[in-house]
């Protein structure tokens, strides 16, 4: 069966982005459903899928990284309000057998993704 995975990369400091706050929802009769949140290990990543097996199934998807508190902890000095709060990915899933990696780069400024493997 699928999965679904991420990781986030702090390209401000060249680091993974430790204890980032995560929320998993789905499109479900034309609403968003939270079906889950995770925090990001040592490596930035989960320490277990996102979504899995009969929990990942295909449709529209979006991963809100909450970067806000993050950055402040790491001192970068950011406005206020922030320019970066959360940031929200959505993204559709075909094939829900598939595994499908969203990383997140990111900076207190701007933010890249991309399907990986």
């Amino acid at each position: 069966m699928g999965k679904l995975t991420t990781h986030i990369l702090d390209t401000a400091r060249g680091k993974p982005a430790t204890g980032v706050h995560i929320t998993v929802l789905a499109e479900r009769s034309g609403a968003w459903v939270q079906l889950s949140t995770a925090i990001t290990n040592a490596d930035g990543r989960c320490d277990a899928p996102l979504l899995q097996d009969a929990a990942f199934a295909a449709g529209r998807y979006r991963l809100v990284f909450h970067v806000g508190p993050y950055f402040q902890a790491q001192g970068l000095a950011t406005a206020s309000p922030a320019f970066l709060e959360d940031v929200p990915i959505e993204f559709g899933v075909a094939d829900a057998a598939g595994h499908y990696h969203v990383p997140l780069l990111v900076t207190p400024w701007s933010y890249s993704t991309y399907r990986g493997s």
